[in-house]
């Protein structure tokens, strides 16, 4: 499981300390499927991002009983100067997985074309959107990160995020943040709402989003 201990982050903003989280206590368990709501600025993705250790918390800290993707989509998770391919090779040896299936896997859900043998640093960012998304899905994690800025842009592409999440849900944790309820109901059976810095929990999506709509 994943468990968040008295986790605050906070960042310099014109000279002073602008806390965006602060003590956060949360607990995640392997199966869950949980949405976590708050309005833009709210924090969301920094909790992510914190979670996935791709940054480092300001007070508390972050136990990890499982693994853990990047953030989907998070750009931070390739290398610029190399080609996508070559992205893919990097994370296949990295994780233990056939790197020739890992690199035709992650061409075709990509969807580069003559990109995918370029490098990262040549893309426009729906396109590094796209690699980061295929390189998360070519691991088999324990939990799935998830921005609600993977399911914008293409409509296609959105769709076949949705669809990949759907096949992961039956076997992975998901923890998917968004300020559209509308858009967790399609993964999340449980939630959460930060605001102010801080997170709640709720057993029942439907439950946080009702205490999400007056904030």
């Amino acid at each position: 499981m994943i468990r968040l201990h008295a986790l605050g982050k906070a960042y310099r903003v014109h000279g002073r300390m602008r806390a965006v989280l602060s003590g956060i206590e949360a607990t995640f368990r392997p199966g869950e499927a949980v949405g976590i709501l708050g309005r833009n600025g709210a924090g969301k993705t920094t909790l992510l991002r914190l979670i996935a250790g791709v940054e480092h918390p300001t007070s508390g800290w972050v136990e990890r009983g499982m693994t853990v993707s990047w953030p989907l989509g998070f750009a931070g998770a390739m290398h610029y100067s190399i080609t996508g391919a070559d992205n893919a090779r990097f994370i296949a040896r990295i994780y233990g997985k056939p790197v020739a299936e890992t690199v035709e896997f992650v061409d075709a859900f990509a969807e580069l074309g003559e990109y995918y043998r370029m490098p990262a640093r040549t893309y426009s960012h729906g396109m590094l959107t796209r690699l980061g998304f295929a390189l998360s899905m070519a691991v088999d994690f324990d939990c799935y990160l998830v921005d609600e800025a993977v399911a914008a842009g293409d409509s296609r592409f959105a769709t076949r995020c949705r669809d990949a999440l759907e096949e992961r849900r039956g076997r992975s944790a998901i923890l998917f943040v968004s300020h559209v309820p509308d858009l967790l109901r399609q993964f999340c059976t449980s939630g959460a709402v930060l605001q102010d810095g801080r997170l709640t929990r709720y057993d029942d999506l439907d439950q946080a989003i009702a205490a999400y709509q007056p904030a």
